[in-house]
């Protein structure tokens, strides 16, 4: 299964709950999170296709942004994006 397919998955189900999400494009950064999501609160979510893990660099800014109380998600699978979405059900 590829990346994209994750991803417009992660798009329809935060869409049909009702929340907001936006591609991001980071000026002068790299390795920053692929997504902005926006339900009961912001998450910046890293999108991998099944199996495939953050690179140093992803991770190193993902542990930055927590640090400053971002909070951050990779997600590899459609089970991933489930789980996520009933965290954000949750609140």
């Amino acid at each position: 299964m590829r990346e994209s397919k994750i991803e417009a998955y992660l798009v329809a189900e935060v869409t049909k709950l009702g929340g907001e999400v936006r591609k991001l494009k980071w000026i002068g950064r790299s390795h920053a999170p692929d997504r902005f999501v926006a339900y009961n609160g912001v998450w910046l979510v890293e999108l991998k296709a099944p199996g495939k893990v953050e690179r140093p660099g992803q991770t190193r800014e993902r542990e930055r942004l927590t640090a400053q109380g971002v909070r951050c998600r990779v997600i590899d699978s459609l089970l991933g994006v489930d789980t996520f979405i009933e965290g954000l059900r949750r609140g």
